[in-house]
């Protein structure tokens, strides 16, 4: 790139952010993305003086609101912090509004948080073996939830459903609350949200935590087993989330928010605060989380065949 093209971008990144900035969380409020939306914005507020205003635009396992950035003009001034469902979508969905790898720039990794296997009491089972044994009894008949086709809570129980070796019938919904209302109403039989969102309801027993998915135990949830523990050593799982901008968003902008955000995640409060609700915080350069994106999206469509899961 010749320099003389060069120098207007970087004059841009240092009077960025020149006006509000619009925080797209692609799933309904109380979900993961506008739970951590809700914690970034301020701190970029008082970092540039500028309100950053999040905007739920819930709906499609997230590709509606990952349309709308898609689309949006590339000077950092919407920006969207979503969940590892924007691979999912790109590795299940034969067509897209937009093209995951081409029409966004990826800033960096927000945190990683393993999900955890929910059943309502109702269900009559206290462990993952009992409720794999129940889904064995009547193949196809067990239903789970997930926050739409090709979301990280759907990549989930597929992999799951794969180590378990049993068929059961996949329910989605607009977003992590429907989906966990739902389990706990008994409309569905078992559902993997994240640990930071079931948390509370395990808490107090409303819903029980049969499993997590990452090899070792959550801090936050110390009594429920790990997957090796429950009796499934190959499976293992542990979602994101993460920040990107639209495609051709100018490299020194993109820069500057990685740098801030990186400032953000290394903050006492703010890392206490994700621990809290059962994640941890993980800053990567945007080059490497470009670099994950694309190669979990390859992963999850050889997943995602295996399942038998499709997307019209």
């Amino acid at each position: 790139m010749a320099i003389a093209s060069v120098l207007p971008q970087y004059a841009a990144a240092q009077q960025y952010p020149t006006r509000p900035i619009r925080l797209v969380a692609p799933f309904t409020a109380g979900s993961g993305s506008d739970i951590l939306s809700r914690l970034i914005a301020p701190k970029l507020r008082e970092a540039w003086g500028q309100q950053v205003v999040v905007d739920n635009r819930a709906g499609a396992g997230g590709t509606i609101g990952a349309a709308i950035v898609a689309t949006s003009a590339p000077d950092g001034h919407t920006l969207m912090l979503t969940s590892s469902g924007l691979a999912g979508a790109a590795s299940i969905y034969p067509k897209l509004p937009y093209d995951t790898i081409k029409d966004f720039a990826p800033i960096t990794q927000v945190i990683s948080n393993p999900l955890v296997l929910v059943v309502a009491p109702a269900l009559g089972v206290k462990t993952t073996k009992e409720l794999i044994a129940l889904a064995r009894q009547k193949p196809g008949h067990m239903t789970y939830g997930s926050t739409g086709i090709g979301s990280g809570t759907h990549y989930g129980a597929e992999l799951f459903r794969l180590a378990a070796k049993f068929d059961a019938t996949h329910v989605p919904y607009k977003g992590v609350p429907e989906a966990l209302n739902d389990t706990l109403a008994g409309r569905v039989n078992f559902y993997l949200p994240p640990v930071l969102v079931a948390l509370p309801l395990a808490r107090d027993g409303r819903i029980l935590a049969l499993m997590v998915t990452s090899k070792q135990r959550a801090p936050l949830l110390p009594d429920t087993p790990t997957p090796a523990e429950a009796g499934l050593p190959e499976f293992e799982y542990d979602g994101w989330y993460g920040m990107l901008a639209p495609g051709n968003t100018p490299r020194p902008i993109v820069e500057k928010i990685s740098k801030e955000m990186a400032r953000i995640l290394d903050m006492p409060d703010v890392k206490e605060r994700i621990v809290g609700i059962g994640g941890a915080a993980k800053w990567t350069s945007p080059a490497d989380f470009g670099g994950m994106i694309r190669s979990e999206i390859e992963t999850r469509k050889k997943v995602f065949k295996a399942a038998g899961s499709k997307a019209e």
